[in-house]
């Protein structure tokens, strides 16, 4: 995969600016060049909140996302702003409980149990870091070993261990047999 646009999108509170920020460290040791956009309102927890990567293995022709390759989105809210940048190849994670109503179209949907997976891990706001192993898993974007340099550059030491545990429930999520399949596949 040479050139691709990720976003997260959800709502204030939900760790979606730290997981693009360890996402892009994984991916620079990847040696992949990053363009990192954010965007939220103004509230601390429960505004609209949105973080983007233009991810290349050259110079990026356009820093910001024009047409999604990946789309993770843990909240209902934030799913129509990100709607009219899905193409038919695109790849939807949606968690099952805070977005119940996934998109459908010419794309891949994925609803899987991510804030319920997190609060089985005994804390609902690792649920960012399960979706981040959950799109590396799906996504073939970056090793897992990777990711995991980067969780350790990225969280608190005190959060270390689960944070490590919510990457590795994420990925093995999808890669056991019990993935779902996609809610619709047209191509």
């Amino acid at each position: 995969m040479q050139d691709y646009e990720i976003r997260f999108s959800g709502t204030g509170g939900q760790g979606l600016q730290l997981s693009a920020k360890i996402l892009a460290h994984g991916l620079n040791l990847a040696n992949k060049r990053i363009a990192l956009s954010q965007s939220y309102e103004p509230t601390s927890r429960g505004g609209l909140s949105r973080s983007d990567l233009v991810v290349s293995d050259g110079i990026a022709g356009f820093p910001l996302v024009t047409s999604l390759d990946f789309l993770v989105v843990l909240d209902q809210s934030a799913l129509d702003i990100s709607l009219g940048l899905l193409k038919d190849q695109s790849i939807v994670i949606a968690d099952t409980r805070l977005v119940p109503t996934p998109p459908s179209g010419a794309f891949r949907v994925y609803h899987l149990p991510l804030s319920e997976t997190a609060l089985k891990l005994g804390n609902g706001r690792v649920a960012n870091i399960i979706s981040l192993g959950a799109l590396i898993g799906l996504g073939d974007i970056c090793s897992f070993a990777f990711m995991e340099d980067a969780v350790r550059a990225g969280v608190p030491p005190k959060f270390l261990t689960l944070n490590l545990e919510a990457l590795g429930e994420g990925y093995r999520m999808v890669q056991s047999q019990n993935v779902p399949e996609p809610a619709k596949t047209l191509k």
